[in-house]
């Protein structure tokens, strides 16, 4: 047994403004239990907690410890300068020519922090893979949803692009992709020989084998939010499992971000699908494309447009000059 850290506490002079300003740099919220004078305030974050507490002494010396910030979705030059708009100030700019180094700020109260590199940033600079992250499924899942969101079809049982399956069926299977991905990183000891032994069954012959399905009593709107949730639980998961577990899946041992790119692929490309069917428009962004390929797909085509390349990898698209795929496996172990 051992300790884990519950909150990070800082001491300041309004507890429920300075959380309101966190909440906004770290994209959370307030707990809806505090309120503005009250003498604590808590902020919920991945890994551990924010809790402020108002004390009657001012901030007298630098802080001893503070926290590094790694953006999300924005360079480093980007965030520093959301983060001055919200009330931060400069403290110290170490940022070098080459493009490393990092920016130390202030939150409006003077406590320290810094600034660093994102990981695409970080990578881009040493010539690395840049890796695919929690993130990257919660934005999957969420411009998927936002695109189905739109159709106007109130059948979904019409096919799925060039699947056997119907679009309803699609998404469910999507949502139980999700689903599997999430449980097989969420034990103590994640099975390396084997997956979670759910039960597994199709509701009719030749339909997808899932252990999720939707109620259909709740219609399209119950429907997409299973797919919702099912991705949260994968975003959780891959956010919050150290990089070094590994477990099973069926194209051998895999590791969080090998689950990650999976649960990303399995979302473009279904939703490619679903989309199809409900003569739907859907192109996912570009360069997550290439985060997916480069982790799953080491040895795809290099032409620009990196959607196509994606659904070529996958048998769904022919690529000029290459013959079309018919049988495909990704590279899930980690590189």
């Amino acid at each position: 047994m051992t300790s884990l850290v519950q909150h990070i506490t800082v001491d300041c002079a309004d507890a429920y403004k300075l959380a309101g300003f966190w909440a906004t740099v770290l994209g959370s919220s307030v707990s809806d239990d505090d309120e503005p004078g009250d003498p604590e305030a808590l902020v919920e974050t991945p890994g551990a907690a924010l809790l402020f507490i108002t004390v009657p002494e001012t901030k007298s010396t630098k802080n001893r410890i503070h926290l590094d910030l790694r953006p999300e979705g924005r360079t480093r030059d980007e965030e520093v300068e959301r983060l001055l708009a919200l009330g931060a100030t400069l403290v110290g700019d170490h940022r070098r020519p080459d493009g490393r180094g990092w920016v130390t700020l202030a939150d409006p109260e003077g406590n320290e922090f810094c600034v660093e590199l994102g990981a695409p940033e970080r990578a881009a600079l040493t010539g690395a893979r840049p890796p695919v992250t929690a993130d990257d499924v919660a934005l999957a899942v969420r411009l998927a949803v936002d695109t189905l969101v739109r159709s106007p079809a109130d059948d979904w049982r019409v096919p799925a692009g060039t699947l056997e399956w119907d679009c309803w069926e699609t998404v469910e299977h999507l949502s139980d992709d999700l689903f599997a991905y999430a449980v097989q990183l969420g034990g103590r000891t994640p099975p390396r020989d084997r997956e979670v032994p759910y039960r597994y069954a199709a509701q009719r012959e030749g339909g997808p084998r899932n252990s999720v399905f939707a109620n259909p009593e709740a219609g399209i709107p119950g429907l997409l939010q299973t797919l919702e949730t099912s991705g949260a639980l994968l975003t959780a998961m891959v956010r919050t499992t150290p990089s070094h577990v590994r477990s099973h899946h069926v194209f051998g041992l895999s590791d969080p971000e090998g689950f990650a790119a999976m649960g990303v692929v399995e979302t473009l490309v279904h939703t490619h699908d679903v989309a199809a069917g409900l003569s739907l428009a859907w192109s996912p962004p570009q360069d997550l494309c290439d985060r997916v390929l480069a982790r799953l797909f080491p040895d795809a085509p290099d032409d620009e447009d990196r959607w196509a390349v994606l659904l070529w990898s996958t048998g769904r698209a022919g690529l000029p000059g290459r013959d079309r795929v018919t049988s495909w496996r990704w590279h899930g172990a980690p590189l």
